[in-house]
């Protein structure tokens, strides 16, 4: 048997729980072969939009459901749903997909890891996730002993619930173990489908993730919000716009048309959240998720009275940032990848990620992202203030317990 048959055998054998993750690391590593991609761009290749139902996607589906990528005179496919991460790094390494959100950590790992030329183009969204416990739990260091869920390694999820974890004083487990420690926390990942019921049944004491997952235990009444990662680290980026290296370079008008609607999409989402709420639900045309406009709404739309509430609760310790729960500005502050680098460094995760330590926070900020179409797009709106942000391209990142 093969590397390669050894390999896809122990994807194909593995719990449902790890074999997303062992997939990809197969893909990530050239273990698995995928058809061959052109040397030089298909200029008559239309937009073919990949994405998971999660919010994170939601630029991509609203400039789709409003018809943003149309009036850039751009072909546009329907948006092709994926139910794993690994499924839709498969189909973009592929070429079967062009334009996707990916977990920015996730792109680290596939330009780095894997040298695939994979490139950001814009953020697709700030903060849009939480830390959803039991009704029980009321403090992160209750969560010492117990078990916690994360959707991948290479996650902004795994990356800010080790810093919250760290920090108070508790040990990070990745491996199965007999017995947990008083001070230690068992991860391990978990599809985010999976995660309400595994809260409700008591296999997990709580979850990180990104909505509307959280909104939906809290619906449901079977968790509860302990933090906001937007409270932690503040405006951070969670899924980002990833294209393919060749695309940019080859087919810059086209790249530009892509942004140009993917930001027009994130503009019209800041003032019509309600809508765009339902334009991302199961009731709508699109039928982009399988989640109910109110599901959607409570993460949308914002409410001064769930605000008030979630700082008494302190799952909202920095009211005075003023963030919403979900937010949409896209560009790729340079100092946000910087800090990811070095986080990740910190990060445990399975698999090999000797890559990591060799990496230069300033390089990868340079070398990964490509902000050229972002810009221009950007300015074409009135510059970053028609997205509440002063006139720069730098900011320090702000980043606490």
């Amino acid at each position: 048997m093969s590397v390669t048959e050894k390999l896809l055998h122990l994807v194909e054998n593995a719990p449902t729980t790890r074999r997303d993750f062992l997939r990809l690391s197969a893909l990530l590593t050239g273990a698995v072969t995928l058809p061959r991609l052109a040397t030089a761009a298909n200029r008559h290749d239309p937009v073919r939009i990949g994405y998971l139902p999660i919010t994170d996607g939601s630029p991509l589906l609203i400039a789709h459901a409003r018809q943003l990528f149309d009036q850039q005179g751009l072909t546009v496919e329907p948006p092709r749903l994926f139910r794993s991460w690994a499924q839709i790094v498969e189909a973009f390494m592929a070429g079967q997909v062009n334009v996707v959100h990916l977990l920015s950590p996730m792109t680290v790992w596939a330009r780095y890891g894997s040298q695939f030329p994979a490139k950001v183009v814009a953020w697709n969204h700030m903060s849009g996730s939480a830390l959803t416990v039991a009704p029980d739990i009321k403090d992160i260091k209750e969560l010492g002993g117990k078990k916690v869920a994360v959707p991948f390694w290479y996650s902004i999820h795994n990356v800010v619930l080790q810093h919250l974890l760290r920090e108070n004083g508790l040990t990070v487990v990745t491996k199965a173990v007999e017995q947990l420690k008083p001070n230690e926390v068992a991860l391990s990942i978990l599809p985010p489908p999976d995660m309400g019921p595994a809260l409700a049944n008591g296999a997990i004491a709580g979850f990180i993730v990104a909505e509307p997952f959280n909104a939906a235990a809290e619906t449901n009444g079977i968790g509860r919000v302990l933090r906001f990662t937007g409270d932690v680290w503040r405006e951070h980026a969670c899924c980002v716009v990833t294209m393919h290296e060749r695309d940019l370079n080859d087919r810059p008008e086209w790249s530009q048309k892509v942004v140009n609607a993917v930001v027009n999409a994130q503009h019209w989402l800041r003032e019509n959240r309600k809508e765009g709420a339902f334009l991302l639900s199961k009731d709508a045309p699109g039928k982009y998720t399988p989640f109910p406009p109110a599901v959607l709404e409570r993460v949308l739309v914002p409410s001064a009275e769930r605000n008030q509430q979630y700082v008494k609760e302190r799952a909202i310790r920095h009211p005075e940032w003023k963030d919403e729960r979900i937010e949409y500005q896209p560009y790729p502050f340079p100092s946000y990848t910087e800090q990811l680098v070095r986080f990740l460094k910190n990060t445990q995760v399975e698999g090999d990620n000797r890559f990591l330590a060799s990496l230069d926070p300033g390089f990868v900020a340079r070398d990964l992202v490509d902000d050229r179409f972002v810009k221009v797009s950007i300015a074409a709106l009135g510059g970053l203030k028609a997205f509440g942000l002063p006139e720069s391209h730098t900011r320090k990142e702000t980043i606490v317990a």
